[in-house]
């Protein structure tokens, strides 16, 4: 990381320790390939990660965690850290927190100390199943079905792009109420359940654990409900208004691992007798990188910051940071395959990798147009309601 990035007000000296301490750890214990079997080598990372104690960042104090609530400053930069060296491990460490995070804030003590413990040892991995073929950022569209069943609840339909399907050992899977216009609610669900089946496994450019899952008149007892009956779509968008910055975060750690790679190369490479960085097309296109670096971290970090310190929503301003993060992370890239040149797009390479990953970042928890949309109408929202009181 840069070094004055953590100099910033946003942060405590916690936040910078845990930057120290994470690089360092990642850079001697993260291995480069995991091979094939991307299944596999989640469960050794997240094993890895939960071992070493990162995983205790996604989870809170009471529960096996570091805060007395989630931190989403130490999430971003935890991110961004595991970005910057693995993006697997980025992937394993957020969906550990994504996965679990209903749980974290919604969720009672009895779920909370049924679940949460075991995440953060590692011992068990989690998913977050919302997304439906025909239902993605427009969530009130889903179908899956949730109907109030004697002492449970049984639930029909499926969801699919579900990071970790196949391999979680519990799923917090959002349904429409049955017999409702709006009403939705959370259900933890465990692979052994009855009616529980993985029905696809999806492959992706840059791969990672995607599935789809299945109900068949699949059946979870009452005291699984997350948050309040009817209350899903709140529990929904609470939690990923704590976890949508940070996806900005991680665009930030490929960003700046393209960066080191686009530096390293232009200051050694020779042409015409000089070095690629000496000449004026180089040094403005380094230029343009580095400040779109410096404006996602400061867009990332200050929805963070308002998030952990102000503790309201920040809709708005995580928007912001996913949006705008991701996108420059994918101009920073393509600047770095570029300037490497024909080692830019040999398969393997560390740009040419950070090309195929940084793709879906810029889609899940909400696509570039999605934040658009959020951003566009809290800003006339504001302008209107300010409208109206100055009537």
């Amino acid at each position: 990381m840069q070094s004055t990035t953590f100099e910033w007000p946003f942060f405590d000296d916690s936040h910078r320790e845990l930057a120290s301490s994470l690089k360092s750890w990642a850079a001697s214990q993260l291995s480069q390939d995991y091979g094939t079997d991307v299944d596999a080598a989640c469960r050794v990372l997240v094993s890895q990660l939960g071992g070493a104690g990162w995983l205790r960042y996604g989870i809170p104090k009471a529960f096996g965690g570091v805060h007395d609530q989630l931190d989403v400053r130490s999430l971003c930069v935890a991110r961004e850290t595991l970005g910057r060296v693995s993006g697997l491990a980025d992937f394993a460490f957020a969906m550990q927190a994504l996965g679990s995070g209903p749980i974290s804030i919604f969720g009672t003590d009895e779920l909370k100390r049924k679940y949460l413990p075991k995440v953060a040892t590692g011992e068990a991995i989690a998913a977050f199943a919302i997304s439906e073929a025909d239902a993605g950022s427009d969530v009130a569209a889903m179908t899956t079905t949730a109907r109030s069943d004697g002492g449970g609840y049984v639930i029909d339909g499926s969801k699919t792009w579900i990071s970790n399907g196949g391999i979680a050992d519990q799923y917090v899977v959002f349904c429409k109420l049955h017999g409702t216009e709006r009403g939705f609610v959370a259900l933890v669900v465990e692979p052994s359940d009855p009616g529980f089946s993985v029905s696809g496994r999806i492959q992706t450019i840059a791969p990672h654990p995607l599935g789809t899952i299945s109900f068949d008149s699949c059946r979870v007892p009452a005291n699984r409900l997350v948050g309040d009956k009817g209350k899903g779509l709140k529990v929904a968008l609470g939690t990923l208004d704590v976890f949508r910055s940070t996806v900005g975060a991680a665009a930030l750690g490929f960003a700046r691992r393209a960066l080191d790679e686009a530096l390293e190369y232009v200051t050694t490479r020779k042409m015409f007798g000089e070095t690629l960085q000496d000449f004026q097309l180089t040094q403005a296109r380094i230029a343009s990188m580095a400040t779109e670096i410096d404006a996602s971290a400061l867009l990332v970090y200050r929805a963070a910051w308002l998030k952990d310190t102000q503790h309201g929503r920040v809709t708005r301003e995580a928007a912001m940071a996913k949006m705008f993060a991701t996108e420059a992370a994918q101009r920073v890239i393509d600047s770095a395959v570029q300037l490497l040149g024909g080692r830019g797009v040999v398969a393997g390479n560390a740009v040419e990798k950070l090309y195929r990953e940084i793709r879906s970042l810029r889609i899940y928890e909400g696509t570039t147009e999605v934040q658009q949309l959020i951003i566009g109408r809290h800003v006339l929202d504001e302008f209107n309601k300010a409208g109206h009181e100055n009537a």
